[in-house]
C-alpha cells in the first residue's frame, strides 16, 4: 500500500528529536562518564559525585558539564532547541537522553510516550506497529490522508482518539474492535454521511465516551442522530456545527431537551435557563422538518453618481430618452419554496449557465449593441457554484443620492447538504445599472422609411406649409398643436452594467451565528468623463461666454473677485484657477446593506407558532 503508516511517521519524528546527537546521547561531549556509568552505575547526584571526586579524568577539558547540557536543551534560545511542533514529552525524552543516554532503546521509548501527536504529516494507514504503545492514551492523527481505520491496530489503552481533517467515510472499521476505554473520539471535518454512519455513534462500541466531536460532515437527519447519541450514557460534550442538520429550525433545542446530562453543545455551555425554555420540545418529534428557513434584506445603496449631468438638466430633452434605474443581485441556492413580499425577479441558473446580460453597454469604439460590454464585472459573467442557484433581483429603483431598496425575501430549502455547499462558498452581491433609451414612436418610422424621393417630398410638403400659412395666417400650426396626443415611445433592450460586486461569506452560519449582516464596500466610481480637445466652435463659444460674464460683473476680472463658495460635503478648501476658493468633496464609496438571517427557534413555544 503506498503512502506513509502512523509508524514511519513517528520513525521520523523520533529522528528529528536528534537523541544519538549532541548535546545527547554518547559522544566526546560526555564519554568519560558514559564509560563511569557502565562500570558502576550510580542511582543518584550524591553518588555521582563522589564518583567523579574520585575519576579526576571525569570532565577532561574536551568534554561539557551535564549543567551545560542540560542548558543546551531546555533553553528556547539554544541551537539546539526543539522544533515548535514539539510537545513536553519530547522534550523530556531528550533531558533523559542527556542525564541517561543508555536508557534511550526502543522498548524503553515505546513504553515512554502517553500521548503521540501526529500532525499534516501524510499519513494514510494506522498499521499495526502502534499496538508497541503499551501505555499510550492519546492518539492524535489530525489533518492526515486517512480513509479507514482498522480499529484492531489501536492500542487498548486509547482514552482520547483525534482524526479530525482526515477522509474517513465510514466508521465500520473503526467500530470492529473500539477501544474499550475511549472517552473522547474525534471525527470532525471528514466525509460521514447522515443516516449510513449515525448507527455506529451508540453505547454498544463506545461505552465510556464523554466527548464526540462530529463537526463538518454531512448529517442532515436530527432524530435519527438523536436517538443514537441518546444511549451514551456518560456523554458530556457534543459537537456538531457544521453538518447540514444544523440549519433546522428547531436543531439546539431539540438537542438540549432529548440529551438531558449534555453539558456542553457546539462549544456553548448549556445553562439552566436554557434547558427551561425548550422543556417539553423532545416529545413532539413531528414539528421537526428537515428544512432550513433564511431571510435575506437588502437595505440601502449608496455611492451611486448622479447619471444625468447639470448641462443635460439646464437643456430641453432631445429623443432619444434615457432612464437610469438601479438594482442589487444576489445569488442564492435554488429553493423548494420561497415568500417574497417586493415581487422581484429571479433568475434560475444550472450548473452550465451564466447570468443573462443582452445588449449590455459598450463603451466609445467598443461593441456593437447586442454584444456583452468589456466593463461588465467578471462576476456577472462566471459559471455560478456547483450547486444549483438562482440569482435575485431586487426591484429596480431610479437614482438617488441613497436608494432604500426596502427588500425582504424568506429562503425555505429542503437540500440542506446543497446549502451547506453554498453557506461554505458564500454568495455574491451586486450593484446593477440599467440604462434604457426610448425613441418617439414617429421619428422611428420616419428612420425606417427609404430615402428614395425624400428630397422631392420634402420640398412639396415644405411649399403646401407655406401656402396655407400665408392663408390662414399661422392659424394652422396652433390647431394642430391642440390636437397633439402624447408622444408614445418606443424602448430599446435595456443596457446592463456592473457598478460594483463583491463576495459575502456566509460560512459563520454553520458554527452558531444567527446572522450575517455587513455593509458591502465596492469603493469610489469614477465616472467617466470625456477627455478629447474641444473643436474649435466649442472654445468660440465658451469665449463668448466668458466675455458676457464680464461685462454683467461690471468689467472686473474675476481674479479680482475672491469669494468662498459652500459646497455640500466634508472636505479640504483650496482655490480655483480662477481665484475663488471652493470646498473638495470627499467621494462617497458605493456601498450596500446586505443581510442574511438563519430562523432558529428560541423556545419551544416558537415550534408550536411555526
Amino acid at each position: 500500500m503506498g503512502g506513509l503508516s502512523a509508524s514511519a511517521a513517528f520513525r521520523e519524528h523520533l529522528r528529528r528529536l536528534c537523541l544519538g546527537e549532541f548535546p545527547c546521547g554518547v559522544g566526546s561531549w560526555n564519554k568519560s562518564r558514559s564509560e563511569l556509568r557502565k562500570r558502576k552505575p550510580c542511582r543518584n547526584a550524591a553518588q555521582r559525585e563522589a564518583g567523579a571526586a574520585q575519576h579526576p579524568e571525569i570532565g577532561a577539558p574536551s568534554e561539557e558539564s551535564l549543567e551545560t547540557l542540560m542548558e543546551f536543551v531546555s533553553s528556547p534560545d539554544s541551537p539546539w532547541a526543539l522544533p515548535a511542533d514539539c510537545g513536553p514529552e519530547d522534550q523530556h525524552l531528550r533531558e533523559l537522553a542527556v542525564q541517561s543516554p543508555q536508557r534511550i532503546r526502543d522498548n524503553f521509548i515505546f513504553s515512554f510516550f502517553m500521548s503521540l501527536r501526529i500532525v499534516d504529516k501524510g499519513v494514510n494507514e494506522v498499521d499495526e506497529n502502534l499496538l508497541k504503545f503499551h501505555n499510550l492514551e492519546e492518539l492524535i492523527l489530525s489533518a492526515n490522508q486517512i480513509s479507514r481505520i482498522n480499529s484492531a491496530h489501536l492500542p487498548r489503552t486509547l482514552k482520547v482518539l483525534e482524526l479530525c481533517g482526515n477522509e474517513i467515510v465510514g466508521l465500520q472499521d473503526l467500530c470492529s474492535h473500539p477501544p474499550p476505554e475511549l472517552q473522547h473520539l474525534g471525527l470532525g471535518y471528514n466525509r460521514l454521511l447522515g443516516s449510513s454512519e449515525d448507527k455506529y455513534l451508540t453505547a454498544e462500541f463506545w461505552p465510556n465516551l464523554l466527548s464526540l466531536d462530529l463537526s463538518f460532515n454531512n448529517f442532515t437527519d436530527l432524530l435519527g442522530i438523536v436517538s443514537k447519541v441518546a444511549t451514551l450514557r456518560h456523554l458530556r460534550t457534543l459537537v456538531l456545527q457544521g453538518n447540514p442538520l444544523v440549519l433546522i429550525p428547531g436543531y439546539r433545542g431539540f438537542i438540549v431537551d432529548s440529551l438531558p446530562k449534555l453539558c456542553v453543545l457546539d462549544d456553548r455551555n448549556i445553562s439552566p435557563d436554557e434547558k427551561h425554555q425548550f422543556h417539553g420540545l423532545s416529545s413532539k418529534p413531528d414539528l421537526i422538518v428537515n428544512e432550513a428557513q433564511m431571510v435575506v434584506s437588502v437595505g440601502k445603496i449608496k455611492g451611486i453618481p448622479n447619471p444625468i449631468k447639470q448641462e443635460e438638466l439646464e437643456s430641453s430633452p432631445e429623443p432619444p430618452m434615457i432612464t437610469h434605474s438601479y438594482y442589487v443581485m444576489y445569488e442564492f441556492v435554488e429553493k423548494e419554496k420561497a415568500e417574497d413580499a417586493n415581487g422581484a425577479e429571479v433568475i434560475k441558473l444550472q450548473q452550465s449557465q451564466t447570468m443573462a446580460t443582452p445588449n449590455l453597454e459598450s463603451p466609445p469604439g467598443g461593441a456593437e449593441k447586442g454584444e456583452e460590454s468589456p466593463a461588465v464585472s467578471p462576476l456577472l459573467k462566471q459559471k455560478p457554484p456547483a450547486n444549483k442557484v438562482s440569482r435575485h433581483l431586487t426591484l429596480r429603483k431610479p437614482w438617488a443620492e441613497t436608494i432604500e431598496c426596502s427588500y425582504r425575501k424568506e429562503h425555505v430549502a429542503g437540500d440542506l447538504v446543497a446549502l451547506k455547499a453554498f453557506l461554505m462558498s458564500g454568495t455574491t452581491v451586486t450593484v446593477v445599472e440599467e440604462k434604457v433609451f426610448s425613441w418617439p414612436v414617429a421619428a422611428a418610422v420616419a428612420e425606417d422609411a427609404g430615402k428614395k424621393g425624400k428630397a422631392e417630398r420634402g420640398k412639396a410638403d415644405k411649399g403646401k406649409a407655406e401656402k396655407g400659412k400665408q392663408k390662414d395666417g399661422g392659424k394652422g400650426d396652433k390647431q394642430k398643436k391642440k390636437k397633439e396626443s402624447p408622444v408614445e415611445l418606443r424602448s430599446e433592450p435595456p443596457l446592463l452594467r456592473s457598478l460594483g460586486c463583491g463576495h459575502v461569506n456566509l460560512e459563520s452560519l454553520l458554527t452558531g451565528d444567527q446572522h450575517v449582516a455587513v455593509v458591502c464596500d465596492f469603493g469610489v466610481l469614477i465616472t467617466e468623463e470625456t477627455t478629447q480637445p474641444p473643436s474649435p466652435k466649442e472654445k468660440d463659444s465658451k469665449k463668448s461666454k466668458d466675455k458676457n460674464k464680464k461685462q454683467k460683473a461690471g468689467g472686473e476680472s474675476p481674479a479680482s473677485q475672491k469669494t468662498t463658495v459652500p459646497v455640500k460635503g466634508k472636505g479640504k478648501t483650496k482655490e480655483s484657477p480662477e481665484g475663488k476658493e471652493i470646498q473638495e468633496i470627499q467621494p462617497v464609496p458605493l456601498t450596500v446593506e446586505f443581510q442574511v438571517q438563519l430562523i432558529q427557534w428560541t423556545a419551544s413555544s416558537n415550534a408550536q407558532q411555526q
